[in-house]
This record gives structure tokens, C-alpha cells and sequence, in this order.
């Protein structure tokens, strides 16, 4: 039997581990010219449906510059369209376009598929445990 340590123990292990999936996820995705942070905006966009500039910068963490720059890329690239703020005419929506909702949809489609194929090589049980901590982690993650 394994024997628990700390807390903090325990936390580190989790975090390199998720650390470590994350990372071999990113790597999974297609071949492209769009970024990790243009994803996460665009992803960020995709879960929303549509945010102004200033809220996606606040939900990725970054400063409005870096965003402009970000949300810039995406719109060369079609993937983000801009509408007007339907009550502030300083401000615009932005939103995924198709072409970004597709692109988003490949993304998780080529990350499942890794994923898929490596759950695919463990056994019931560690399935089964993977399941149950999945659960557990989505507690954790909730506000």
C-alpha cells in the first residue's frame, strides 16, 4: 500500500502530473502558425460564446496590450470576428467565428484523440480510477 504523505506533498505530485498531461495535450494538437496563447484565447472566447477585449484579457491574465496583439492574429487569421457593444459604442463583442469554432473543434478533437489511445493502453481498473479522480479533480477546479 502506498503511504499518503502531506497535503503539500500530495499537491506537488498532482501538479507535476497534470503539469505533465498538459504539456504532451499541447504537443498533441495540429500542426499550425496559431499559438498557445492565441488558443487560449480563442478557446477562452469559444466557452464564453463572446466577450469584450477587456474581459478576455482579464480571463487569460494578461495585460490589454497583449491582448489587442492576440485578438490582432486571430482576426488576420478569421478566426475571431468583432461586432459592436450593444450599449457602449466605445466597446466591440468579440466572438469565434465559424472558422474558429472549427478550428477550436480540431483541437480537442486531435487532444482526445492522444488521450484516447493512452487510456485505451491501461487496464479497467486504472481506468476506472482515472474516472473516479476526474471527478475529484473537477471538485477541486470549481469556485
Amino acid at each position: 500500500m502506498v503511504r499518503l504523505g502531506t497535503s503539500t506533498h500530495l499537491a506537488g505530485l498532482v501538479r507535476d502530473a497534470i503539469t505533465r498531461v498538459n504539456r504532451r495535450l499541447r504537443q498533441a494538437r495540429p500542426v499550425g502558425d496559431i499559438t498557445i496563447a492565441q488558443i487560449s484565447a480563442l478557446q477562452s472566447l469559444d466557452v464564453a460564446g463572446a466577450l469584450t477585449p477587456r474581459e478576455l484579457a482579464d480571463v487569460e491574465r494578461v495585460a490589454p496590450p497583449t491582448m489587442t496583439r492576440i485578438v490582432a492574429r486571430l482576426e488576420e487569421r478569421g478566426l475571431v470576428q468583432r461586432t459592436p457593444h450593444p450599449s457602449d459604442g466605445r466597446q466591440v463583442i468579440l466572438a469565434p467565428s465559424v472558422a474558429g469554432r472549427l478550428h477550436m473543434a480540431e483541437y480537442r478533437r486531435a487532444r482526445d484523440e492522444w488521450l484516447a489511445q493512452r487510456l485505451a493502453g491501461l487496464t479497467a481498473a486504472e481506468r476506472e480510477t482515472i474516472q473516479r479522480a476526474t471527478e475529484i479533480l473537477t471538485r477541486i477546479a470549481k469556485d
